[in-house]
């Protein structure tokens, strides 16, 4: 006799689990939306009914959505983060977030949230206070918008060692800088056009100074690396002092400039053989044209993760904006929910390896200086001598102009070296005769 195969439970046999969400801007509007149209969805992925019993929010006579149920809004907080099974945190900030995901996950709720910047200062304790409540805490929204790179750090490379991770997650910046690049604008003019659009905020600090970002990189340091790093470890330099020559000798040089979060494994110097630390930071850079950050273009994102076994691997996609990231955070519902249903849980905070944050002087990369120097024999020779007086090897010199009779423009890259280095080098040119001004220093990352 042929057996059957069991078959799913009705809908009708699903447990219904409670939803409260905390927050109703643009990303929770579309998470309560989609949570009402493909409730039936929802719950054959989930295994549980999905119902949402409570929107907190802080002006109740505010404008909404239709999609936003009024009858669903309260103005208390801690009674939606304590009454449900699964807790949805996208107020934003510290405070009173931190408070507020600490009491649901007491209460015995799972949490998701998109909050980096909460991560990014605290993360250590939520993942502990998941642990000893035995509750999911999830997070993919946190990074990347609709791309799934905590999962992928955190799960999909769990059996690889990742070496690197170079990401554009920042897609206000980017914007800008393309609009710079394609379209000759300067730093001010970009950013007036990008808060046009509804891409930057009236007050832009946060992602034109680069803190987003260096949240966003703090949390991909500690998934890639399994050591806590958190957004005081960062060395963060922002867009504000790009300008369009800036560009202009970017793509005289065949790159692109780029706001990038880089978090690296580098070997110690000064340690015993084999030993490592965590160099995290977000600067500028130069990516050459063929490399595949240089294509990223508007207001998307893109994460570059190299690893030894894997080899590189690339994620794309919308990094920001209402449905995108509900689509990130909904993922992570439909998980928590399952594990509810099903048993199981999510990771645990991994930070094992606990190597050693580094300073911003012992990340490795390569400096594209340009000189304006004396146009006389024996002038590149003092300036290769102040290279390699630093130990710094060149990789390349371009001779980009003439400014007079008696004066060029020199444009020279280096080998990878420590910042602490390149920096000396600089320093010493400066001070050399030959080198009547040292125009400009740019990073440059990717090969």
């Amino acid at each position: 006799m042929t057996q059957q195969a069991p078959t799913a439970a009705p809908p009708a046999a699903r447990p219904v689990l409670r939803v409260g969400v905390l927050g109703s801007g643009t990303v929770g509007t579309q998470v309560v939306r989609l949570l009402g149209e493909q409730a039936q969805e929802f719950a054959a992925r989930s295994g549980a009914l999905l119902e949402v019993t409570g929107i907190a929010v802080r002006d109740l006579s505010a404008p909404r959505d239709p999609a936003v149920p009024r009858a669903l809004l309260t103005d208390d907080a801690t009674a939606v983060a304590t009454g449900n099974d699964i807790v949805i945190e996208l107020i934003g900030g510290i405070e009173p977030a931190r408070t507020l995901i600490l009491a649901a996950l007491r209460a015995g709720a799972s949490v998701i949230t998109g909050n980096k910047a909460l991560i990014a200062a605290h993360g250590p304790e939520l993942y502990a206070a998941a642990a000893a409540a035995g509750v999911d805490f999830y997070y993919e929204a946190a990074v990347a918008g609709a791309i799934p790179v905590v999962y992928a750090l955190r799960e999909s490379m769990a059996g690889d060692r990742v070496t690197s991770v170079l990401g554009i997650v920042n897609g206000t910046t980017n914007y800008i800088l393309d609009e710079m690049s394609a379209k000759g604008l300067g730093f001010e003019a970009a950013l007036a056009a990008a808060q046009e659009l509804g891409y930057a905020e009236a007050d832009p600090t946060a992602d034109v100074d680069g803190l987003d970002a260096a949240a966003k990189a703090a949390i991909i340091a500690s998934l890639a690396f399994h050591t806590r790093v958190g957004i005081d470890d960062v060395s963060v330099e922002g867009i504000r002092s790009v300008t369009a020559e800036d560009i202009r000798e970017a793509h005289a040089s065949g790159c692109e400039l780029k706001l990038l979060a880089i978090a690296q494994r580098v070997a110690l110097a000064d340690g015993p053989e084999g030993a490592e630390g965590v160099s995290v930071r977000v600067h500028p850079a130069l990516v050459p044209a063929d490399h595949p950050l240089a294509s990223v273009h508007g207001a998307f994102n893109a994460v570059l993760v190299e690893a030894e076994s894997a080899g590189r691997l690339m994620f794309y996609g919308k990094g920001a904006g209402g449905a995108p990231t509900a689509s990130a955070v909904l993922s992570d519902v439909v998980a928590a929910a399952a594990h509810r249903v099903n048993g199981g849980q999510a990771p645990r905070e991994s930070s094992y390896a606990d190597l050693p944050v580094l300073g911003p002087e012992q990340a490795v990369t390569r400096y594209q200086v340009q000189l304006c120097v004396d146009d006389q024999p024996g002038s590149l020779a003092a300036v290769a001598a102040a290279f390699a007086a630093n130990d710094v090897s060149i990789n390349s010199v371009r001779q980009s102009a003439y400014v007079g009779g008696d004066q060029a423009v020199v444009t020279i890259v280096t080998h990878p070296a420590a910042v602490g280095r390149l920096d000396a080098a600089v320093e010493a040119l400066r001070s050399q005769e030959r080198v009547l001004d040292v125009m400009s220093v740019q990073r440059v990352e990717g090969e």
